[in-house]
């Protein structure tokens, strides 16, 4: 099976796939983590003027009709130099009970209150009167204004409405539209894969804001592409952040989803990067199934996989995370933001030369 969204996203921007390179598994028919059923992203894009460069993400793990039923989730910090909140309750309790909103660092809190006030003014309720809404951040300081507030809870709360299924468009949107990785222009993408575990057919979805690396380090399929692709460098350290979000509608318990996000830097690495000093690299991993059953209180009765089952999920969130970084780069633009700074896009003709020598394009 192939998909014409595997190769574009919805406004035209070719995707690694669409580019020929030749990644490994089956995707979904999006090849995002919108194929898992239920969940919905929304972005709000800000690009204003000649130093506004930012945004913000919102995803629904179960959609706007089912926001008020909780998630099995847990949570993994490779490098804690960053911010997610609501992972201290989701540790304790091992289940999500919010949607998630994902910006830059100095609108985290922003995007917190607004969700709380986006659940009360939409009459949302999670069966109590108070919730800890995960809002996580990367740094787009570099491109974007950030000391000037820009981000409101208006545009947090259009995140959330704007949520939708189906195919999402990647690069310079929502809260990764001026983020930067391997010193490219980089943002926000996802990626998706299908996996058979006997009779049954599960869905793994990674959705990445990627803002990462030093130009070296870049890999491409296991192709060191960053020492060849020089110029316009804009880092002197490995600055940055990368928020990871995995979904699955395989019936996971809590440590299970736990183990997913432990996976997260596995895929990272493929891409070369070494998680540097001043990175926040911080995943969530969640799990869509046992609706039912978590709206219940007193004795719940869940399906939960075997860990002994779990091999092919892992492998999942790998291929996933990969590609999904590289989308960030691919699905992209060159920008001007702040103080006239230009980061480039990478370069599609250059690296597929470098990755046809070894066959990987």
């Amino acid at each position: 099976m192939t998909s014409k969204h595997w190769e574009k996203t919805p406004t035209g921007k070719r995707r690694a796939r669409g580019l020929g390179l030749l990644l490994p598994g089956e995707p979904g028919s999006h090849n995002a983590i919108t194929d898992v059923a239920g969940v919905e992203v929304g972005y709000t894009t800000l690009i204003q003027a000649d130093h506004i460069r930012t945004g913000v993400t919102g995803i629904l793990p179960r959609g706007r009709g089912g926001a008020d039923t909780p998630c099995m989730a847990g949570t993994y910090s490779l490098n804690g130099n960053g911010e997610m909140t609501g992972t201290i309750w989701i540790e304790e309790a091992g289940e999500l009970q919010t949607p998630i909103t994902i910006t830059n660092t100095a609108s985290c809190g922003v995007t917190r209150d607004a969700t709380l006030r986006w659940l009360v003014e939409n009459d949302i309720g999670t069966g109590q009167d108070w919730g800890l809404p995960v809002a996580a951040e990367t740094y787009d300081g570099e491109l974007n204004d950030i000391n000037g507030f820009h981000v409101t809870a208006d545009h947090a709360m259009a995140a959330l409405d704007n949520a939708a299924s189906g195919p999402l468009e990647m690069g310079s949107v929502g809260g990764g539209t001026g983020m930067i990785t391997y010193e490219f222009k980089a943002g926000s993408a996802s990626a998706s894969r299908l996996v058979g575990l006997g009779a049954a057919q599960y869905t793994v979805g990674t959705f990445i804001q990627s803002n990462f690396g030093l130009r070296p380090e870049l890999t491409v399929l296991g192709v060191p592409v960053g020492r060849e692709l020089t110029g316009g460098e804009c880092r002197s350290k490995g600055s940055g952040s990368i928020i990871a979000i995995v979904a699955t509608d395989a019936p996971l318990l809590p440590h299970q989803c736990k183990r997913l996000a432990r996976r997260v830097p596995l895929g990272l690495a493929r891409t070369g990067t070494i998680g540097h000093n001043s990175s926040g690299d911080i995943f969530l991993a969640l799990s869509t199934a046992n609706g039912q059953a978590l709206q219940s209180g007193g004795v719940r009765h869940l399906d939960a996989l075997a860990d002994s089952e779990m091999d092919p999920l892992f492998q999942a969130v790998v291929e996933t995370v990969e590609e999904a970084v590289l989308d960030t780069m691919i699905a992209n633009e060159t920008m001007t933001g702040r103080n006239g700074l230009t980061v480039r896009a990478l370069p599609h003709d250059d690296l597929l030369e470098l990755l046809r020598k070894t066959g990987r394009a």
